[in-house]
């Protein structure tokens, strides 16, 4: 009986793990503020993206680690914040005034969709690239 037990066991499903999500930020402004990164869940409201970091802007990419991420549908929105007021700036019209990026390089030409920037995290983890650019040119 042991013994059949034990070999039902070994074929059963384990239980989702938590894994890890590696996200590197290229495209950032050296000296020009802090850069924010964070996973959002369902979407790409404030509310939808609640796991986030944020380092001292000093060199072009930063590597950013969020452990322990339960298995889901993610995306990655990133900004830097030019000047120091912890928000992504925008125009009266909705357009980003500081460099952003999100995961799937979406969002350059139109306001992007969470489907767009989404990705599956799984087991081990995964590993990101978000390159930061400007909607409207530097003045």
């Amino acid at each position: 009986m042991r013994g059949a037990l034990l070999a039902l066991a070994l074929f059963l499903p384990l239980p989702a793990q938590a894994a890890g999500v590696q996200v590197t930020v290229e495209g950032i402004e050296p000296g020009g503020g802090a850069v924010y990164v964070t996973l959002c869940q369902g979407g790409l409201s404030e509310a939808a993206c609640t796991l986030g970091q944020e380092a001292p802007g000093t060199a072009e990419a930063r590597t950013f680690v969020f452990a322990s991420v339960p298995p889901g549908t993610y995306a990655v929105a990133a900004y830097q914040d030019r000047d120091g007021d912890g928000r992504l700036g925008r125009t009266g019209l909705g357009l980003p005034t500081e460099p952003y990026g999100l995961s799937g390089g979406t969002g350059r030409r139109a306001r992007p969709s969470f489907e767009e920037a989404a990705f599956a995290l799984r087991e081990p983890g995964a590993a990101i690239r978000v390159r930061l650019v400007r909607a409207l040119p530097r003045h």
